[in-house]
C-alpha cells in the first residue's frame, strides 16, 4: 500500500463539509496534516437511514464490497475505499476523485464509451439499484470511476441505471475476461464480513448468468430500470 491510501486508511480525519443533497450523512473530509492534501469522503455508519429493501447490513459494508468487487477482478471503478473509525464512528471512507468540471457528464454517459461499457458490467455484477449520472467522476486525466455502491448485492434482480445504451450487445473479450477473474474468486472468503450468504451466493449466480449469456442485460419490465432522479 502506497503512502497516500495508508494515510487514507489509518491517518485521523477533519471534518470539513457535507454534501447537503445526499440522503444520508456523507461527510468530506481530509486527511490531518497531509501535504500535499488528501481529501476524502467520510460516511458513518451512525448517519445511515434503514432501507425497507435492504433489512441487512449497512451502506458502509456495501460500499466497501463494490470495492473489493472491483479491485479484485481488476475493473478498477471505484475509487480506493476502507471501513474505518472517524469522529462519528465507523464508517465507509472513499478516496476523493477531483473531477472535470467542463465534461458534461449527463451528456458523457449516454455515450457508447469503453469505460461507460466497463462500469455497466460492472453495476450488473454487483446489482446496482442507482446507477445515476450524478454517480460517474470523470477525473481531469480522463479516467471514469463510479460512487455510491451502498444500494447493490441485493439477493433479488433489482439493476437500476442510467447506461442502458449497451443493452443486449455481445461482451467482448476483455469484458469476457473479467467475468472469468469473478468466477475464479472465492466471494464467500472475501466478502463474508460484509455480506449475506444469500447476497453472496446471488453474486455468483449473477456472475455465472452474464458469463453463460456473454450479453449486457436488457431493462426490466417488471420494476423500474432507471433511478429517480436520475441525475
Amino acid at each position: 500500500m502506497n503512502l497516500h491510501l495508508e494515510q487514507i486508511s489509518t491517518a485521523p480525519l477533519k471534518i470539513v463539509g457535507r454534501l447537503v443533497d445526499a440522503s444520508n450523512a456523507t461527510l468530506q473530509a481530509v486527511i490531518e496534516d497531509s501535504d500535499p492534501l488528501i481529501k476524502v469522503i467520510y460516511k458513518p455508519i451512525a448517519g445511515e437511514k434503514p432501507l425497507w429493501d435492504f433489512e441487512d447490513g449497512n451502506l458502509a459494508s456495501r460500499e466497501l464490497s463494490a470495492f473489493i468487487v472491483s479491485d479484485e477482478a481488476g475493473f478498477q471503478v471505484v475509487p480506493f475505499t476502507i471501513l474505518r473509525d472517524g469522529p462519528f464512528g465507523i464508517g465507509m471512507v472513499q478516496q476523493w476523485i477531483e473531477i472535470d468540471n467542463k465534461v458534461d457528464i449527463v451528456e458523457f454517459g449516454q455515450l457508447e464509451d469503453k469505460q461507460l461499457r466497463r462500469l455497466a458490467l460492472f453495476d450488473a455484477v454487483i446489482n446496482n439499484t442507482d446507477r445515476k449520472f450524478g454517480h460517474l467522476l470523470l477525473d481531469d486525466s480522463g479516467k471514469l470511476f463510479g460512487c455510491d455502491h451502498g444500494v447493490a448485492f441485493h439477493k433479488e434482480d433489482k439493476l437500476r441505471t442510467v447506461l442502458w445504451q449497451f443493452a443486449g450487445q455481445d461482451f467482448d473479450q476483455e469484458e469476457i475476461d473479467l467475468l472469468k477473474t469473478l468466477l475464479k474468486t472465492d466471494w464467500h472468503e472475501k466478502l463474508s464480513d460484509y455480506l449475506t450468504p444469500d447476497e453472496i451466493q446471488a453474486l455468483n449466480v449473477r456472475i455465472q448468468k452474464l458469463f453463460n449469456q456473454r450479453k449486457f442485460p436488457e431493462p426490466s419490465l417488471t420494476w423500474p430500470a432507471v433511478p429517480w432522479p436520475p441525475v
